[in-house]
């Protein structure tokens, strides 16, 4: 019998690690993730007019993981890039701004320009956590630098009670509500300056 249960265990095991994956972007229907909740970022307003661009690390970013609480089987994929550049054009940051918008020009000839350089982004402890560095630049001289950082409201509930279906909301709440707070932080910084 004992013989038995580890065979069973072990072939459990050999299953798991090299059984099929089910792939889940969290980024593709990030834009109507932001559509459906639109209006909930309570942001600040500024007068603040620039062009912004992402650090080429922030635009490639991919970030994988695994939930144990939502089945081992589901492969989580965060692009954080495509997600905070549809945060940036989403009509809750362009209401907040007075003009914000993605650098097309050479970036060196931009009067100012707001650089997002992601320095870490994971979702553990059912929850996002990003950190993110935000600089200025004016006519080329950097003026402002700071790190934000910001942990999304925790998701546990929605990913036990609703599994595989309730975790790609989980994903994206949490890292929107993440990401609402930096952008908090950095519009009452840019207002001081």
């Amino acid at each position: 019998m004992f013989k038995r249960i580890v065979v069973l265990l072990f072939l459990l095991v050999l299953t798991m690690s090299y059984g099929c994956s089910i792939d889940h972007n969290v980024a593709d229907d990030y834009r109507q993730y932001l559509a459906n909740n639109k209006g909930n970022s309570n942001l600040l307003k500024t007068d603040f007019e620039a062009d912004y661009s992402l650090t080429d690390f922030t635009d490639k970013h991919h970030y994988e993981f695994r939930s144990a609480t939502v089945g081992y089987a589901n492969l989580w994929i965060v692009d954080f890039g495509k997600i905070l550049d549809e945060t940036l054009q989403s009509p809750d940051i362009q209401v907040s701004f007075g003009r914000l918008s993605l650098a097309r020009d050479d970036l060196e000839n931009i009067k100012k320009l707001v650089l997002f350089d992601l320095q870490s982004y994971e979702f553990s402890d059912f929850g996002a956590h990003v950190s993110l560095r935000i600089a200025l630049f004016e006519s080329g001289n950097k003026v402002f630098n700071k790190v934000y950082r910001a942990d999304g409201k925790t998701q546990g509930s929605k990913m036990f009670f609703a599994g595989v279906f309730g975790m790609k909301n989980a994903i994206q709440q949490s890292t929107k509500l993440a990401i609402d707070q930096i952008f908090r932080d950095f519009i009452e910084d840019v207002n001081l300056l």
